[in-house]
């Protein structure tokens, strides 16, 4: 069975955001972004770019890279979950 890592926006709601007893305004305030795009992230309907890596870091003392190894993670079980619909052929050297 494949591990299926959670999406970064689930990780920041989950062991920031709750835990913290922030809303979702106070925390995009924070970040400097609409409420709309962190509830988009937090729901999994957008992933999380080197510039909101960095937002992120900074509010929650954090690294950006953490961040976007979560985002590469999530985005490469999602490519090897479908990978036989990828139009790939093997190449051999001569």
């Amino acid at each position: 069975m494949m591990y299926n890592p959670p999406h970064p926006g689930e990780v920041l709601k989950e062991l920031y955001i709750k835990p913290l007893g922030f809303s979702i305004t106070e925390v995009a305030v924070a970040l400097g972004v609409s409420r709309k795009t962190l509830s988009e992230l937090v729901h999994g309907h957008i992933g999380i770019s080197p510039e909101m890596a960095m937002r992120i870091s900074m509010v929650f003392r954090t690294t950006p890279e953490s961040w976007l190894d979560h985002q590469a993670q999530y985005d490469l079980w999602k490519l090897k979950k479908n990978r036989k619909k990828l139009k790939t052929k093997q190449l051999i050297a001569a």
